[in-house]
């Protein structure tokens, strides 16, 4: 056995003639957070670095402990690119209270955008009104994929062709994506116009066959009916 137990984000080790207590990280733990130049307010940026610095006061971590966890702190920030001098522990491991408030207090939410936001926000500092922050860059919305719109021509139901030269429209229903049976209107136009009654009046009149966008529009989706105006 190794002796120690790890439990929420310490290591307790047993030793011969005492306890002692390690900080602990998981085997996938990166030493990311919020990094300097980031487009995010400052106080969400420096909450992670407030977090690790409290953590490491709060316990009561023996000296060597201390100085190694100490030193993750310090290659955090650098690889963070904080400025290690302006991030110093703080002494303080209990923060007073405020007294609850008498009155209830209003939020407003901003999306951050850079340092305009934070100009017009100090603005409110003297007031009631308590200000939050959000912004758009989440993990959220890089992980998630937008839903594109379906091309309106891989369905099938009731369609209508329009005669580029006359506008005159033959409308009709087919079981296989529109893109088949316009595929199809146009093996007729080119081959055989008589498997077409589109293809028949174009061929007869000696009208264009135009493009699938310009001549094809659905009209209702997995209908059945055929009727032809041609």
């Amino acid at each position: 056995m190794d002796h120690k137990l790890n439990y929420l984000d310490i290591t307790i080790h047993r030793t011969p003639t005492n306890i002692k207590k390690t900080i602990y990280r998981k085997p996938t733990f990166t030493d990311t957070i919020i990094p300097l130049n980031s487009n995010h307010p400052a106080h969400h940026k420096y909450a992670a670095i407030r977090f690790l610095f409290n953590r490491l006061n709060s316990y009561n971590l023996d000296q060597d402990e201390y100085k190694q966890e100490l030193n993750i702190i310090h290659n955090i920030l650098y690889n963070n690119n904080y400025p290690i001098k302006a991030c110093k522990p703080s002494t303080n491991t209990h923060t007073p209270t405020d007294p609850p408030p008498t009155t209830k207090k209003k939020w407003a939410t901003f999306t951050y955008i850079g340092k305009e936001t934070t100009y017009i926000t100090n603005l409110f500092k003297k007031t009631d009104l308590k200000i939050a922050f959000r912004t758009t860059n989440t993990i959220d919305k890089l992980l998630t994929h937008k839903h594109t719109q379906p091309d309106k021509f891989s369905g099938s139901g009731v369609y209508k062709l329009i005669c580029p030269d006359c506008h005159r429209t033959y409308v009709g229903q087919t079981g296989s994506r529109f893109t088949t049976r316009f595929k199809e209107h146009e093996a007729a136009f080119r081959h055989n116009p008589n498997a077409s009654n589109f293809a028949k009046h174009l061929t007869e009149n000696n009208h264009s066959f135009g493009p699938m966008s310009n001549i094809m529009q659905p009209l209702q989706l997995h209908k059945k009916a055929l009727t032809s105006t041609l």
